[in-house]
């Protein structure tokens, strides 16, 4: 058992450790952070929500200009997944997007389908036994992805803000792949939870490629129990995005680009029978974005999920 739980934290390192990459903080364009998925036994399907927020247009040093904008990422998302026997799981998402920018000089939005995804898990294994006269449960989840590009992509957006990242898109214009995986581990009522997941993108018919993306996440969370009928998971921890530079006609690097954040994460779930829901709140509490020129404001999430 010792031996299976150190496997598997080394898998996730490793994982993390040679990964490169995500757009601008998870905003705009698709951001794939998972968290803690809603308990069920063979399928759920919810709804998610996701406030997040840019200072763009920065000063060469950080500093406000007379052309920085502010820009608000909303999405509401349909998400559902299925347990295929005991060994497969299917998740697939389907946002529609709020962007909405104000500056001196303008306000503008866009509001539309985004891109959808699909990803697909195999279990290696779980496991469950007794240590210490308590209950010892941990499984990994591997697997892999594809997002369509259902979601608008206007070329004339990226030739009028070259000073700021390619993101006020509703979708990338292209098909790109995730490797994913999940693990968690649980003594008795306390368990912590990874998840980590690369995205690999390819060029779109403009001659624009998104740099890959990279999330990864640790969280620390305890089930309260009340009457058997309700549970109560408070959680706490990590979350690290990094982004390589974008990518124009296969061989120009996009400068204001790329980066990474660091935020802290504090949440909690909450399962029934029929129903399940949570929320967290991520503070960005380190960040170095398209050198400098971005600044990426702390986020909010909630979601709703029926299991059936």
């Amino acid at each position: 058992m010792k031996k299976k739980i150190w496997m598997s934290l080394c898998l996730l390192f490793l994982t993390t450790a040679t990964a490169f990459a995500c757009d601008i903080c998870g905003c705009g364009v698709g951001s794939y952070y998972l968290g803690i998925l809603p308990e069920y036994n063979k399928r759920f399907i919810g709804l998610r929500y996701q406030h997040k927020s840019l200072t763009t247009h920065l000063g060469p040093f950080g500093e406000r200009t007379p052309l920085t904008s502010e820009e608000t990422y909303q999405s509401m998302e349909v998400w559902g997944g299925w347990n295929v026997g005991s060994r497969f799981r299917i998740l697939a998402f389907v946002p529609y997007n709020f962007n909405r920018r104000e500056s001196q000089a303008e306000t503008g939005s866009k509001n539309g389908l985004g891109d959808v995804a699909v990803m697909a898990y195999y279990k290696l294994f779980d496991q469950s036994a007794t240590v210490g006269g308590r209950l010892l449960v941990q499984s990994l989840w591997i697997g892999g992805g594809v997002k369509a590009p259902t979601g608008k992509y206007e070329p004339s957006e990226r030739l009028a803000v070259v000073e700021s990242p390619n993101n006020f898109q509703l979708g990338t214009a292209s098909t790109d792949f995730t490797l994913n995986a999940a693990y968690d581990i649980r003594y008795n009522d306390l368990g912590m939870n990874a998840n980590v997941n690369y995205k690999m993108n390819t060029e779109n018919k403009y001659d624009y490629r998104y740099g890959n993306k990279f999330t990864g996440n640790v969280l620390v969370y305890y089930k309260f129990r009340v009457a058997d009928a309700l549970t109560i998971a408070p959680n706490a921890g990590v979350l690290y995005e990094s982004a390589a530079k974008d990518v124009e006609n296969k061989k120009y690097d996009v400068a204001v680009s790329g980066g990474y954040s660091l935020s802290a994460v504090a949440g909690i779930e909450v399962s029934a029978k029929k129903v399940s829901f949570g929320a967290n709140y991520q503070n960005v509490r380190a960040q170095d974005l398209a050198g400098g020129r971005v600044n990426a404001g702390n986020r909010v999430m909630v979601h709703v999920s029926l299991p059936f």
